[in-house]
């Protein structure tokens, strides 16, 4: 019996067939081939299919115009908002209250030249240049405005609202000021030689530091109201400064109420 059994085995194995072995590669090649390169219906020649190397050409063109673009200047959303961002060494706390009134003039110049030097649009290939122009034309304007006094007091008080610049009716009530200012002028209008005027220059600049003084005093404590007022004085303390500075004789003075 143990003989029989070993007899059908020994049957079984010869008639068994091992499975078909497909040849992959080869597989892959016919079925390639065999997709049609020309229309059938309009005989045209049809796109050739794209090979393995396709993406990593197309990763490679990313990577470079990547790479191209890390040379771009930052877009307007990265642009400084304020006078006082275009300047981080000089005013690294920014405005009052956070930071002080009172700005360094030489540091203020220092770090405008470096800046203007690296902004300016002759420095930049022409798809760049009216950005460059743009950011050029606002790191002057925050120049200006902070290095002078009264346009930076001005400023800082736009920033919250309060017009003083334009605003006709921000002028003062005080009549003492206004009876100092119409002196001022007279004695302008009066002088027959420019040294006539080095006392009344001394005695202004003493007026334009002091009003500067209470400017830095009201902005620390968040004052409006006073930097409001004080602005009004500097105004008119600047004004006389320029009418001194631009002085002729026989010239009428002009100063602002």
């Amino acid at each position: 019996m143990r003989s029989a059994v070993l007899r059908r085995s020994q049957q079984a194995l010869k008639n068994h067939k091992p499975p078909t072995r497909h040849n992959f590669s080869t597989t892959l090649s016919s079925s390639s081939s065999s997709i049609p390169t020309v229309c059938q219906s309009c005989r045209r020649k049809l796109a050739e299919p794209a090979s393995p190397s396709t993406p990593q050409r197309r990763w490679q063109s990313s990577t470079a115009n990547s790479q191209a673009t890390t040379n771009i200047p930052p877009r307007a959303s990265a642009v400084p908002q304020t006078h006082y961002e275009f300047f981080p060494k000089t005013l690294p706390k920014g405005p009052p209250p956070s930071g002080p009134f009172h700005i360094d003039a030489r540091e203020l110049r220092a770090e405008f030249l470096q800046l203007q030097a690296v902004a300016h649009p002759d420095r930049h290939g022409a798809h760049l240049k009216l950005r460059a122009e743009a950011t050029s034309a606002r790191i002057n304007e925050a120049y200006k405005t902070l290095q002078n006094p009264l346009l930076r007091t001005q400023y800082l008080l736009s920033q919250r609202g309060i017009d003083v610049a334009e605003d006709e009716t921000a002028k003062t009530e005080d009549a003492e000021l206004l009876m100092e200012v119409l002196d001022a002028r007279e004695e302008i209008e009066n002088a027959q030689a420019e040294e006539e005027l080095v006392d009344m220059k001394r005695v202004n600049e003493e007026r334009i530091r002091v009003s500067e003084e209470v400017l830095d005093g009201a902005f620390q404590r968040d004052d409006m109201k006073v930097a409001t007022a004080e602005a009004v004085r500097l105004r008119y303390w600047v004004n006389i400064k320029e009418s001194l500075d631009a002085w002729e004789k026989g010239k009428p003075v002009v100063l602002v109420h």
